[in-house]
């Protein structure tokens, strides 16, 4: 069984007001960001970049409080904090100008830098993401929440609990047969019991997050909405104007785990399409 919880052969590392960020980064062209959900890694869009890094600059990073990135000293998990550094760590890696997507919290984050820098993203993508107040919590995150267990689940993330997230979170999708399972429950629970990741996702889930809903409106990027048809679509492509939505028939809220292969074609479709092509600027590497 491989090792998630150590760098691996193509592991990078960036500085970023104190953070020692870990990402993953190949191809070359104009930069497309991936962001990875909530108790998730950059493992997340790593069939989905094999796609797209053939003619793009792909870059992965580890959020904080993931992955090996790790916690935060200030312990602030709020998404617009999360978009501040998403933006900083573009801005160490020198890259100007990018197209942003993201799975779930993700996908939050990367609407919200979209607001906040609008002068650098060329195309928004979301991938079953979050962001209006009703959204309903997973069976983990209302765990984290109850004060009784908290302790608890700083101290322990019992792979069982990890894999009945994990199984829940999945849908009918044959792309998810038994031995990807496996491997995604194995990355999980590696990375979860990384020294302070675990604290990490009890104060991310206790974290009062502001309510941005109401700006949505005023993105003005052109926008992609992926979403599985059994899971909540929010109403991004109802809000963001001129948004494109494609609905997976059979997949659940981890998509480009479940089926990279349609999440890759819909983004390079995207990508290479006139609206896009017109926003973007040479902000890869040659």
């Amino acid at each position: 069984m491989s090792t998630w919880s150590a760098p691996q052969s193509d592991s990078l590392f960036a500085d970023v007001d104190g953070l020692r960020v870990h990402y993953k980064r190949a191809g070359h062209g104009s930069a497309v960001v991936l962001l990875h959900g909530s108790a998730s890694s950059l493992h997340h869009f790593e069939g989905v970049a094999a796609l797209l890094s053939a003619s793009y600059d792909v870059i992965r990073p580890d959020l904080p409080g993931w992955g090996l990135t790790g916690p935060r000293a200030d312990r602030n998990y709020r998404v617009p904090t999360y978009a501040a550094t998403v933006a900083r760590f573009l801005d160490v890696l020198g890259v100007r100008r990018y197209a942003v997507g993201g799975n779930s919290l993700g996908g939050n984050i990367a609407w919200n830098l979209t607001l906040d820098r609008p002068d650098r993203v060329s195309g928004l993508v979301l991938v079953n993401a979050t962001g209006y107040p009703e959204k309903s919590l997973p069976a983990g995150m209302r765990l984290a929440r109850n004060p009784l267990l908290r302790p608890l689940l700083r101290r322990a993330m019992p792979r069982r609990v990890i894999e009945r997230n994990l199984r829940a979170a999945v849908g009918p999708h044959p792309g998810v047969a038994e031995d990807k399972m496996a491997l995604m429950v194995e990355q999980s629970y590696q990375l979860m019991s990384r020294p302070g990741n675990r604290s990490a996702f009890v104060d991310f889930v206790t974290t009062d997050q502001p309510d941005r809903s109401a700006e949505i409106t005023r993105i003005a990027v052109p926008t992609l909405v992926l979403r599985s048809a059994g899971i909540d679509g929010q109403r991004f492509a109802r809000d963001i104007p001129g948004a494109q939505e494609l609905v997976h028939p059979d997949g659940g809220h981890l998509l480009p785990e479940e089926d990279p292969r349609w999440v890759g074609g819909a983004i390079a479709d995207f990508l290479d399409s006139p609206a896009h092509t017109a926003q973007s600027r040479q902000g890869g590497r040659p």
